[in-house]
């Protein structure tokens, strides 16, 4: 099975490192969120599962996607360009993120794409000051807010979902995509509720 999914290859650490977790947690059942939240051991694992989940929260894009419906004050001046836009970033963060994640490396991919992000929406405010100013600023918009949604794709879009698997053993695995589960919908409801007003 591995050669089928890896290809031909020396691949015996990886099978020796999947023989060793299976011996570890022989007879094991999986843990409660209950206990996942009082075990000392995995502390750390689950301090970086709520700061990476909070941190995906906090981004921006929500703000990135509602820009275009803001009246007179988007970086388009027809509403029909969000849709394909966002669709279009999409697109090809999707088709990238399976090339570049096993490639590049998890920390690459989350760390640069957070700075390139960071960047996008720093000179994105910039040209959404000056959109008046040039004729040419609103293609800069778009090209931003594209550049920040393939960024957020490729990088802590396509990063976050393996990490879980990654980072806690299978007993805490059902008890650790039920915490991301509930922290997620849980600050998407409180986003959804402040930022009208913040508006």
């Amino acid at each position: 099975a591995v050669k089928h999914l890896w290809g031909d290859g020396d691949h015996l650490a990886e099978i020796n490192d999947m023989i060793s977790e299976q011996k570890a947690i022989a007879g094991e059942k999986a843990k409660s969120v209950w206990a996942l939240l009082r075990d000392r051991a995995v502390r750390w694992q689950l301090i970086t599962l709520l700061l990476v989940v909070s941190c995906i929260q906090l981004l921006g894009t929500i703000v990135v996607r509602s820009q275009p419906s803001q009246e007179g004050r988007g970086w388009s001046s027809s509403a029909e360009a969000a849709p394909r836009l966002s669709l279009g970033a999409g697109s090809v963060s999707s088709c990238l993120q399976g090339f570049l994640v096993d490639r590049a490396g998890r920390r690459t991919l989350l760390w640069k794409n957070y700075a390139l992000m960071a960047v996008a929406l720093g000179l994105l405010t910039v040209t959404l000051s000056l959109q008046d100013s040039y004729f040419w600023v609103p293609y800069c918009s778009v090209a931003l807010v594209f550049i920040f949604i393939m960024s957020f794709g490729i990088g802590p879009g396509a990063v976050v979902c393996p990490l879980l698997t990654e980072i806690f053993i299978h007993s805490y695995r059902p008890a650790a995509y039920v915490v991301n589960g509930a922290v997620n919908w849980i600050q998407l409801f409180i986003l959804g509720l402040v930022f009208p007003f913040i508006v």
